[in-house]
């Protein structure tokens, strides 16, 4: 099958490139927002690419700058959009005319040139060479697994302007053979549980923690130096904030690529078809977390989703609604039953970390909402480090010839 990447990389501009981008980006804008306005004027919307390039390309050639390629993509920006509305429309939803205001720029193959360390991009007055901003250590990271991967196809990418910097997001492709576990055709499927937080950034039902002790440090570190920068107030206090904030992100990316890495894994070597998330939706309400948690979150489930599609797993989110209140041995919810990372059940007094027990739920709800009776490929059970539990609670012990790489050891209590 064909997989789909898409790989954000910093560029490395100085002033007189970046004025060209932005004159450049000003014209794509235009072409796409003329090639709607002429789509719009008449009594129906012209969506075909054909009648558009048609009536708007030697206009566009002659008023703009432009690229033929970047003519053509500004085109098809437009047709897409146009399309929307249609759809929208024939599903009796409202939609006006839309409008091209967000800064980017589309680049094709005939428009842009990639290298091991810098891009070559068509610009309104000629092309410009930019260096990549890359991590200082790129293991692991998407530039390594894609973009400078031999195996995928650099195929398209998009130039945007965020927060004053000119990022380029290069699409990848690649086809891969899927490597399905072999659960994932029998009725031995089972389901990872994972419970996400503040202190302990992730916890599976299987027993693996993994701390936020050092997201937690680095970012409590960026914001006392930002904070200490923002009061000088000139301009080499903005220009180092910025290069602060490209180097912890680029930290935070780094160590979040390593955890989804082992998340996959854990699954893979526990015999997973599933793995199950709690709704990210509210996040920040239920746990206290900063906007930078909620950031870190989003970011570890995305990855976590892309990397196990390669492998043949799912990754779901449910309902997170007492996950952490609930007794994931007898089923008995009660805010009382979490004491801080204490979990103890007031009905049947089972006790463990709370966050574990939180896991535990979250794989078994993902079980209450997808296993039927009739359905013989469904997963069966939430992986424990030393067995499953299936949906009624009832324990079943871990068969070790059919797993490798298992804990043997119990949650810590």
């Amino acid at each position: 099958m064909e997989v789909r990447r898409t790989v954000p990389v910093t560029l490395n501009v100085d002033s007189h490139d970046a004025a060209l981008l932005e004159d450049t980006v000003d014209q794509f804008l235009w072409a796409a927002q003329y090639v709607i306005d002429h789509a719009f004027d008449g009594e129906y919307v012209t969506t075909s690419k054909t009648t558009l390039h048609d009536n708007t390309y030697d206009d566009v050639r002659e008023a703009t700058d432009l690229h033929s390629n970047h003519v053509q993509s500004a085109r098809n920006k437009a047709a897409e959009a146009c399309k929307g509305v249609v759809e929208r429309w024939k599903q009796g939803k409202k939609a006006s005319k839309p409008q091209f205001t967000n800064p980017h720029l589309v680049y094709e193959k005939r428009s842009a040139t990639f290298y091991d360390e810098y891009v070559s991009l068509a610009t309104v007055d000629g092309r410009i060479e930019a260096d990549y901003a890359l991590p200082e250590n790129p293991d692991g990271t998407p530039h390594q697994q894609y973009l400078f991967n031999d195996d995928y196809d650099i195929t398209s990418a998009e130039l945007h302007r965020q927060h004053g910097e000119w990022q380029l997001h290069i699409c990848c492709t690649a086809d891969v053979e899927i490597d399905t576990p072999a659960q994932a055709t029998t009725e031995n499927g089972t389901v990872l549980g994972v419970d996400l937080g503040v202190n302990q950034l992730a916890v599976t039902s299987t027993g693996r923690f993994w701390t936020g002790n050092e997201f937690n440090h680095w970012r409590r570190e960026y914001e006392k130096r930002r904070g200490d920068l923002q009061e000088c107030g000139t301009r080499w206090a903005h220009e180092t904030i910025q290069s602060v904030g490209r180097k912890q992100k680029g930290r935070f990316t780094q160590t979040l690529h390593r955890i989804s890495n082992e998340l996959v894994a854990e699954a893979r070597e526990n015999g997973c078809t599933v793995i199950a998330f709690e709704d990210l939706t509210d996040i920040r309400e239920r746990t206290g977390a900063s906007w930078g948690h909620k950031w870190a979150f989003n970011r570890l489930y995305e990855y976590v989703e892309y990397k196990a599609e390669a492998h043949g797993l799912t990754v779901e989110q449910v309902n997170p609604k007492d996950t952490s209140r609930r007794c994931s041995e007898c089923g008995f919810t009660h805010p009382d039953n979490r004491d801080g990372t204490h979990f103890e059940c007031l009905k049947c007094e089972y006790q463990n970390d709370a966050d574990y027990n939180a896991a535990k739920n979250i794989g078994l709800r993902y079980l209450r909402q997808h296993q039927t009776g009739a359905d013989g490929g469904a997963p069966v059970g939430v992986r424990l480090n030393s067995g499953t539990l299936n949906v009624n609670g009832d324990y079943s012990p871990a068969d070790s010839s059919a797993r490798t790489g298992v804990h043997a050891e119990s949650p810590p209590l």
